[in-house]
């Protein structure tokens, strides 16, 4: 493969990967605290693999390369690097529904799932047939360590009367008992954060979150935080992602055909 040809390749694959992400925030436009994610490229030189090498004598007079290896210095492709999340604040729609909390600010609800505590945005909860404030899926919504309890089993929060009530911090009232407060936590590194579905997020391997109680929440009972997803931000950035897509789909095909002449017609010419 040319090397042009393999800048190309490298070009196609990482917009087709750009495009999967951009659909994805598109199916999520209308989902809750989602937060919208982009793709992060950058130019990898193969030099960067090879150690430095003495240079070569000229053999071939006529031919650039001759007079200087570059020693794969100008061969290059495009590294789709990974992802990020875009962590913005999105605005807050009033459902009017008293289980509906939206938190401002940067903190996350934590939430009890088969596989641990995980986190999320997206404060559409209900109440399960056991009474117990669960999200949409059905994990339980942790209060805040009472006495320094850490087991989540410990942390559910049982609802006992139709009339809820939640505060500004979080406290939940069922009827004039308290149930508990809605745990919310403060994530320093957000980098740390990796998505892992259903709107919820855990931790990458040996990157230190930063994590702490978030004291003082701001929530907003009767309100969801929407998608900050930007749909005509989406749909410019799908158009751009398209057309660079077919650009190195013609850059493929230009060198196929460059490829194709060098061992047919070239090798021609030179047996004649």
């Amino acid at each position: 493969m040319s090397k042009g040809m393999f800048t190309a390749v490298s070009g196609a694959i990482a917009q087709s990967q750009r495009l999967d992400t951009i659909a994805n925030n598109l199916a999520n436009v209308n989902t809750p605290g989602f937060k919208r994610d982009g793709q992060l490229f950058r130019e990898y030189l193969s030099a960067y693999e090879k150690e430095p090498t003495n240079m070569s004598l000229p053999r071939i007079p006529a031919s650039v390369e001759s007079f200087y290896n570059m020693q794969g210095g100008d061969k290059s492709f495009v590294d789709a690097n990974s992802t990020f999340t875009d962590f913005s604040q999105g605005g807050l729609r009033s459902t009017g529904n008293q289980l509906d909390v939206a938190i401002e600010g940067n903190g996350f609800f934590e939430i009890g799932t088969p596989d641990g505590v995980k986190l999320t945005r997206a404060g559409s909860f209900t109440v399960n047939s056991e009474g117990t404030l669960v999200t949409k899926q059905g994990f339980p919504v942790l209060s805040d360590a009472p006495g320094g309890q850490q087991d989540p089993a410990a942390r559910q929060i049982k609802i006992r009367d139709a009339h809820i009530t939640i505060g500004e911090n979080g406290q939940v009232m069922s009827g004039d008992q308290l149930a508990g407060k809605i745990s919310v936590v403060h994530v320093g590194n957000r980098d740390a954060l990796l998505k892992t579905g259903q709107n919820l997020y855990t931790f990458k391997d040996n990157i230190d979150a930063q994590m702490s109680v978030d004291a003082n929440p701001k929530m907003n009972q009767g309100f969801l935080e929407v998608s900050n997803v930007n749909v005509v931000r989406e749909m410019t950035d799908m158009i751009t992602a398209t057309r660079t897509f077919e650009s190195t789909q013609k850059a493929i095909q230009a060198y196929d055909q460059m490829s194709g002449k060098a061992v047919n017609e070239i090798s021609k010419l030179k047996e004649g």
